[in-house]
């Protein structure tokens, strides 16, 4: 398997910024089975079944099973 890109070292200044979008987004006060299941869809429109793996199983974390379908 290939390295993955190491964002932070790549690009400190845009790593930094999508973590403070991501601490804004997580204080929201959006249900988080909402926050998965768009982070989900994003990745299966990005093709990146290793974001689509990881999102779905965080979505089924908090209680919102098959995540994965768009259905």
């Amino acid at each position: 398997m290939t390295q993955r890109i190491d964002a932070k070292k790549v690009a400190p200044e845009a790593y930094r910024a999508m973590t403070q979008l991501q601490g804004y987004v997580n204080n929201s006060g959006l249900d988080r089975k909402l926050l998965e299941l768009v982070k989900t869809r994003a990745s299966q429109i990005n093709g990146c079944a290793y974001c689509i793996d990881m999102h779905t199983k965080d979505a089924r974390a908090h209680g919102r099973p098959n995540s994965a379908s768009t259905h």
